[in-house]
């Protein structure tokens, strides 16, 4: 009961908080990237605006909040993006036992995103804790739709994590990734959609929610995914958010589609993401999985694939790939996700930099992979766990 106060109270104040203003705070971090930059016209640039204030910018837009160094789709998180810039701010929607909407990236996920299992709910869970033996993993699955609304809000968000050789549920909550930190973590205050949209608000920000798959089988109590998809939609009208402030997002076509046949003011907003998988060869087209001019015939208007399939190496230069540039003759507006998901860059920078991996190097090239994506590729809007990285760039170059 007491941590449901002190939870319930901390929103309270947060969705007291006013609208911060244009002015952005950054903190030393796009600097510090600047300054590993390799010499050159950009990084000159990039200095140029050293003591220029950081405007919002639609540009930016916040991955599950900061979640760099703040737990995932709390409010704490959300309010850090909206501070540093983040003009719109991304809340991952599920549903939990009875039906209601809240902010998680899975619904499957309580188990390395909050403290559940270091509590008396940890009996709820699908599959409890057990730990690792010889070359068994240790394992846990806790899902939103074990819980109801009620119970959800007693918990606290975490960095995600967890230890795979774990023997106890503390060591395999206390895994965060060295290059992250729990220093902003002992208060995640995890929220509701409706009151992740209250809180973004209160900050004037704008809203791309992602209607995440079920990992139950749907229907579900009755409700069917189009009806899941259609609760999304029913929160902003319900809080009186204008359409064109909100881009619905899903991983699913045929959500997106919805939208644009059931509620077309959100419909021409609604992002449909796609993610590198298979064979898939940012330049060949025989690889593709989407066909862009059906896309645009369906009335989809923004394409948000992962970095790795929009960029490509150029005979040793960073450049759009033919994918990219594909998508975009075709008339689609292109949205890239996500930065700051790979810690350090030395050396490569993993799964979201698969396609320029060798031409990766130090922490320095994030700002040429966002240049190209601003100024080759021509994306709309860039996802990051560190939203000022992205606004001082796109208020540095007057990008909207």
């Amino acid at each position: 009961m007491i941590r449901s106060i002190l939870a319930t109270s901390a929103l309270c104040i947060a969705l007291a908080a006013p609208a911060l203003p244009d002015t952005a705070h950054v903190g030393p971090r796009p600097l510090y990237l600047v300054d590993q930059m390799a010499d050159g016209a950009l990084k000159d640039k990039l200095l140029s605006c050293a003591d220029q204030p950081v405007r919002r910018t639609d540009f930016s837009i916040g991955h599950r909040g900061a979640a760099l160094q703040f737990p995932e789709h709390t409010a704490q998180s959300y309010t850090a993006a909206a501070r540093m810039g983040a003009g719109i701010v991304e809340c991952d929607v599920t549903f939990t036992a009875d039906k209601q909407l809240v902010c998680r990236h899975a619904q499957n996920d309580l188990h390395t995103t909050t403290n559940i299992l270091g509590t008396d709910l940890a009996s709820k869970c699908t599959a409890p804790f057990t730990p690792a033996s010889g070359e068994t993993k240790a394992n846990a699955e806790c899902r939103a739709s074990d819980l109801t609304l009620a119970e959800f809000q007693t918990l606290r968000g975490k960095m995600d994590a967890a230890n795979p050789n774990a023997t106890t549920t503390q060591e395999f909550m206390d895994a965060t990734a060295n290059w992250r930190t729990d220093l902003y973590a002992a208060h995640g205050t995890l929220l509701t959609h409706a009151q992740s949209i209250a809180l973004i608000k209160s900050h004037g920000a704008k809203f791309t929610p992602e209607l995440k798959a079920p990992v139950v089988a749907m229907p579900f109590d009755g409700m069917t995914q189009e009806n899941y998809a259609q609760m999304l939609i029913d929160d902003y009208k319900a809080a009186g958010i204008p359409a064109s402030d909100v881009r619905p997002q899903s991983f699913n076509l045929a959500d997106v589609l919805y939208w644009i046949d059931a509620e077309p003011d959100f419909g021409k907003q609604a992002v449909y993401l796609v993610s590198w998988a298979g064979d898939f060869d940012e330049q060949d087209p025989a690889t593709w999985q989407e066909d862009f001019a059906a896309l645009r015939a369906q009335g989809v208007n923004y394409l948000a694939p992962s970095m790795n399939m929009m960029l490509t190496n150029a005979d040793g230069e960073i450049a759009a790939s033919a994918y990219a540039r594909a998508a975009r003759e075709a008339g689609l507006q292109l949205i890239g996700w996500s930065l700051e998901r790979s810690g350090p860059l030395d050396g490569g920078g993993g799964w979201y930099y698969g396609s320029i991996n060798d031409l990766v190097t130090s922490d320095g090239d994030m700002y040429a992979v966002i240049d190209v994506l601003a100024q080759d590729v021509g994306v709309v809007g860039l996802f990051s766990d560190w939203p000022a990285t992205v606004s001082y760039y796109a208020s540095c170059m007057d990008l909207p």
